[in-house]
């Protein structure tokens, strides 16, 4: 199916990750034109300004201006970061609710202009509000792609790399399933400088009994990192804005690369109708296949526990 083509980016939402993800597309280059739309009038304009003067410093040149949803008709993706922010002692799935119908006021403003890009969503919880956004634009699966656990992976992957002393892109492992409370990390295929995991945590106990300990410990701050960083700061934007960039990328210079966002599921890990973070290749038009991964008896369990958990939500809220 014909998806439009060129670099125009719209991003929805001007708060901290918007703009945090509006900032990394600038550096790296990954538009050719940028156009923001915010309920906020006055504050889109300063962002846009902002940015702007940022340009020719950047090494690249980019239009970036104030949208309206008739950017979004000639648009090649729709990066939605709108909605209201996750509070302090707040779940993801806790937002649901408020964030649904947000997204039926946009999502019909998105698709009567014309739009037939790819459409990204940020906005938390992001997995189910993926599904919605497949729902209520009528867009082929393909065509709608939620963040997943990109970041997840990047926060376990630094992780791992610190506790090893190498760099995070040598670290080969997925956090895969719900972006929030029911998240697993795959140790079971992993890798981490050519070595399988399994084989390196082994060789690692001999030294250090501790290590499955320590490995646990560390899946926890991974999964909580967004918490605690809410709690101190009022929001996370550096980390998820560098990632919504990095599916930008992938996307729009039609990378085949494989990211564990949020895609459409049908019949990998027996599972169907139901958004989850899971390894994806992503390309021009969107999603390519899903990558389906070899867990283990403990990862199959609470993978399913986690796409349950989101089913749950799901039909909770009558979507």
């Amino acid at each position: 199916m014909f998806v439009t083509q060129g670099s125009k980016v719209v991003i929805i939402g001007a708060g901290a990750v918007g703009i945090a993800y509006a900032y990394a597309v600038l550096n790296q280059g990954l538009a050719d034109h940028l156009a923001i739309i915010d309920i906020n009038e006055d504050l889109a304009w300063a962002e846009v300004e902002d940015l702007s003067h940022a340009i020719p410093f950047s090494g690249h040149h980019m239009d970036v201006t104030v949208g309206t949803y008739e950017d979004c008709k000639d648009a090649a993706l729709v990066v939605n970061c709108a909605g209201v922010a996750q509070r302090a002692g707040e779940t993801r799935l806790d937002l649901v609710a408020r964030n649904v119908k947000i997204f039926e006021s946009i999502n019909k403003q998105v698709m009567a202009a014309g739009f037939n890009g790819i459409y990204v969503v940020a906005t938390n919880p992001v997995d189910v509000l993926t599904y919605v956004s497949w729902k209520q634009t009528g867009l082929p699966s393909n065509q709608v792609i939620g963040a997943g656990t990109v970041l997840d992976t990047a926060r376990w992957r630094h992780n791992l790399g610190q506790y090893f002393d190498i760099a995070p892109s040598a670290v080969h492992t997925h956090i895969i399933g719900e972006h929030g409370d029911t998240e697993l990390p795959v140790l079971s295929s992993g890798s981490i400088g050519g070595v399988p995991l399994p084989a390196l945590l082994k060789t690692e106990a001999a030294r250090n009994p501790d290590i499955y300990k320590q490995i646990d410990e560390m899946f926890v701050r991974t999964r909580d990192a967004a918490y605690d960083i809410i709690k101190r700061k009022g929001n996370t934007s550096f980390g998820v804005g560098n990632a919504l960039a990095r599916i930008t990328r992938a996307i729009l210079r039609n990378e085949d690369v494989v990211l564990p966002v949020s895609a459409l599921l049908e019949g990998e890990y027996g599972l169907n109708d139901i958004y989850i973070g899971t390894p994806t290749v992503l390309n021009r038009s969107g999603v390519r296949n899903v990558v389906e991964l070899r867990l283990d008896d403990t990862e199959t369990a609470k993978f399913h526990h986690s796409a349950q958990t989101l089913r749950d939500v799901i039909d909770k809220a009558e979507i």
